[in-house]
């Protein structure tokens, strides 16, 4: 994340988004920069209205139930058994195993190569 941060940081400073700027800012903040991923960062920001990306994502609801519906009175009881034996799972679970997988799927895997 630290990469992203620094491409915001040089974006409300007006300065451009290069390697150079990128790294300098990144140095300063004690970050260990690993080129590959400035590069990357700065390719995939190129084509990209930062201004217009953060009020998209300032504009989208968020749901505050963490996007599940809440239940019917009558399911109510339902799910919260369903909840309590979920966690008791994945408590017993360590759920060690099944982290990668659920990153790949879900695309958490591509924040890996920003930070």
């Amino acid at each position: 994340m630290e990469y992203v941060y620094a491409a915001l940081i040089l974006n409300e400073a007006d300065e451009e988004i290069n390697e150079d700027n990128l790294t300098d800012v990144l140095d300063a903040a004690g970050v260990d920069v690993e080129e590959s991923r400035v590069k990357a960062l700065v390719a995939a920001l190129e084509d990209v209205d930062i201004e217009e990306a953060v009020d998209q994502a300032a504009a989208a609801p968020v749901p505050a139930s963490g996007g599940a519906a809440e239940p019917a009175e009558g399911d109510a009881d339902e799910a919260d058994e369903a909840d309590e034996e979920a966690e008791e799972e994945a408590a017993d679970d360590g759920g060690d195993d099944d982290d990668d997988e659920d990153d790949e799927a879900s695309g958490e895997g591509l924040g890996e190569l920003f930070g």
